[in-house]
């Protein structure tokens, strides 16, 4: 297998260490790998498996001799670097919402729409974290029983914010049991020991822009412009991983246990399903793990064509870090990147 040249742009940030420990552990076929972020940060040293790598500022000539850039470093760094990355030759796969609804980027989950991949000019978009999970536990489904109507309510971690964001809800725990008073930076209030009903800034809808990539982004996922979604998107005191509770409306009545069977079968997806044991995913358990899990898999008591189940996946693995991977082995696979020189 031929070996290609790796960048990560915003290696310093959870995704970027998470894009790093994957590559690795999944022994991407990489001749090299250099590693790229703001001036704030290069100098520092980063290990790479048993690598020690330093850091460099990424400017408009880091792109040259690379193959592959992995973007994780913020929407205007990923609008200003990007273009510029393709020019050189450089596919970039970004993990910022800079590209996502972009009618000539692609937006991939490789368990859906791997085709869509082939169509990049240079970028290709990897979806939100909370969009990524629901659809690759919806889609097999949905190749059955069409959907018609999606409606989610999200439970998400503030790793999905950034290492600032975990550190504020550390912080704040040990304030609270401590009797101390909090003040929140990150977040508009505090996140210990709360929930929030805010991520990302509200429209004149009344929706958050979280909940408003959920629907857009599905439908450009999934090819399916006519399918309806309402989703309320929390943020909630949990380091690691997003649930997801989803009331599912299909096209045709569908049994709990046909669902269940498809699930089990479905690619990157794992059916954790027995309420005897209680038995359902749970994000401390799921950390740190790549598949998708579906859970109380169970009949919709307000409509007769839904279901209703609980999705939990590592948002900063399948959420981010993994899926943008994903994608580059795909376009390996299939032969759709070279190498220079190859």
């Amino acid at each position: 297998m031929e070996n290609y040249r790796v960048a990560i742009v915003g290696a310093t940030g959870l995704v970027g260490r998470e894009f790093a420990r994957i590559l690795v552990q999944r022994s991407f076929p990489m001749a090299s790998v250099r590693l790229m972020a703001s001036h704030r940060s290069a100098g520092r040293k980063l290990s790479v498996g048993e690598q020690e790598i330093e850091v460099e500022e990424t400017t408009p000539d880091s792109f040259k001799g690379v193959d592959i850039a992995l973007f994780s470093a913020g929407g205007d760094a990923s609008r200003h670097f990007s273009p510029i990355a393709a020019r050189e030759g450089t596919v970039v796969v970004d993990n910022s919402s800079a590209f996502r609804m972009d009618k000539n980027v692609p937006l991939v989950v490789p368990e859906i729409n791997p085709e869509d991949i082939r169509q990049h000019k240079g970028i290709i978009a990897n979806p939100n974290c909370s969009t990524i999970q629901m659809v690759v536990a919806l889609y097999p489904l949905h190749k059955v029983n069409p959907i018609k109507r999606i409606v989610v309510d999200t439970y998400q971690a503030v790793g999905g914010t950034g290492a600032a964001a975990v550190e504020e809800l550390k912080t704040q725990a040990r304030q609270v049991l401590d009797g101390q008073p909090t003040a929140p930076h990150v977040y508009p209030h505090q996140i210990a020991f709360n929930i929030l009903p805010e991520i990302g800034v509200f429209k004149d809808n009344g929706y958050s822009l979280e909940e408003w990539k959920m629907l857009e982004e599905t439908r450009k996922i999934m090819h399916a412009d006519d399918i309806a979604v309402s989703a309320t998107c929390v943020r909630v005191p949990v380091l690691i991983g997003h649930g997801e509770a989803v009331h599912v409306e299909f096209s045709q009545p569908m049994a709990v246990e046909e669902a269940q069977r498809i699930l089990s079968q479905a690619p990157g997806v794992k059916l954790l399903d027995d309420t005897a044991i209680s038995l359902y995913p749970q994000p401390w358990s799921v950390a740190g793990t790549d598949e998708v899990f579906v859970g109380r898999v169970r009949q919709d008591s307000s409509h007769p064509n839904g279901l209703a189940m609980w999705i939990v996946a590592d948002n900063l693995r399948k959420g981010a870090a993994l899926n943008t991977i994903q994608i580059a082995e795909e376009m390996i696979k299939r032969d759709w990147v070279k190498p220079e020189g190859g």
